[in-house]
């Protein structure tokens, strides 16, 4: 039988249907809390396969024996510290260290979709005060500013003159974290009242949803109502073109229609909330997730017999993270990529 472990910080409505999903599908689930694992770094008890110094009752020796994890954390650096000691032990998750670590990160996301040539909304990154102010007004009002790690449309603003960016920019500088020293600033797309959130498992784009809103922010999260929206080629090719710039897996994106330059990818969520959006596309989203978890243990299953065998019994099998890493071929970026 396949494990398959599930990493998590709460059990919330999608990890109750995912669970259920994975258990229908004839895995064995074992439910890992974040806020209980203690991950072996090197030497004795390391997450390494073989190695027996581990306790395989712990909640690290309990994703060691996983054929894949499935992260679900809602702790932004719990899931991707563990994502990369996952990797370097060799040991399959969904989604992978490079994946996880792109999506997190709104300028690391820019930057991918950049140099993928994926069409996406002006952007400029500023790291003081002075500069931010001279990045919007070249943009030209109204403009959004977003920290480069967030989710659920927090801390976003609207900046409609030079009024608010002064005293937003100053507000930023006076909490004065690391996140505030960061300035991402984001052209405002004049949306038809709507975005639209699509979904990408693997190779395909299963559904997408309308999220409809009077408010500029139509995150379902903050009150927007969800509708299904047909999955056509367009929005196929561009979600696909999206997934693959950062790496693929199990995605959530969210695309603006823009009024002269068409379908644009505004962000990529790598631990996707899908609540709202399974009644409304007719879509058995946890059901695909699942049956891409058992496909991705099944292969990786497969890969190591066959490691093994070229191995002649040897233990010594190709780490994950070197059959896995996402490779970038990094080209010079032309300076409209981010225009």
């Amino acid at each position: 039988m396949t494990r398959i472990a599930v990493l998590l910080s709460r059990i919330r409505v999608e990890e109750k249907l995912l669970l259920t999903a994975l258990e229908a599908a004839g895995a064995e689930v074992q439910v890992i809390d974040d806020g209980q694992v203690v991950m072996p770094l090197a030497g004795p008890g390391g997450l390494e396969r073989g190695n027996g110094h581990l306790d395989p009752a712990t909640p690290a020796g309990q994703l060691r024996a996983a054929d894949v994890v499935l992260e679900r954390s809602l702790s932004a650096s719990r899931g991707l510290y563990i994502l990369r000691l996952l990797e370097v032990a060799g040991i399959p998750a969904i989604n992978r260290y490079a994946t996880a670590a792109t999506c997190a990160d709104k300028l690391l996301t820019t930057a991918a979709l950049a140099e993928a040539g994926v069409p996406q909304p002006r952007t400029r990154l500023a790291f003081t005060a002075e500069a931010a102010l001279e990045a919007i007004e070249a943009l030209g009002y109204p403009v959004v500013l977003k920290p480069v790690v967030g989710s659920w449309g927090r801390l976003l603003a609207r900046v409609n003159d030079r009024d608010a960016a002064e005293a937003i920019l100053e507000h930023k500088e006076t909490l004065g974290s690391y996140q505030h020293s960061i300035f991402y600033i984001q052209e405002y797309v004049n949306k038809p009242g709507r975005d639209i959130r699509a979904f990408v498992i693997g190779d395909e784009t299963i559904c997408a949803i309308y999220r409809q809103s009077d408010h500029w922010i139509t995150n379902t999260a903050r009150g927007g109502a969800a509708s299904n929206c047909p999955v056509t080629p367009e929005i196929d090719r561009l979600c696909q073109q999206a997934a693959q710039a950062v790496g693929g897996g199990v995605l959530a994106l969210d695309l603006f229609e823009h009024p002269e330059r068409g379908l644009l990818i505004n962000e990529i969520n790598h631990t996707m909330e899908f609540r709202n959006s399974i009644a409304t596309t007719g879509v058995d989203i946890p059901a695909r997730v699942a049956q891409y978890a058992l496909r991705v243990a099944n292969s990786e299953r497969q890969i190591s017999n066959r490691e093994r065998q070229i191995a002649g019994g040897e233990s010594e099998i190709l780490p994950y993270a070197l059959r896995n890493a996402h490779h970038v071929q990094h080209s010079p970026l032309p300076v409209e990529a981010l225009q």
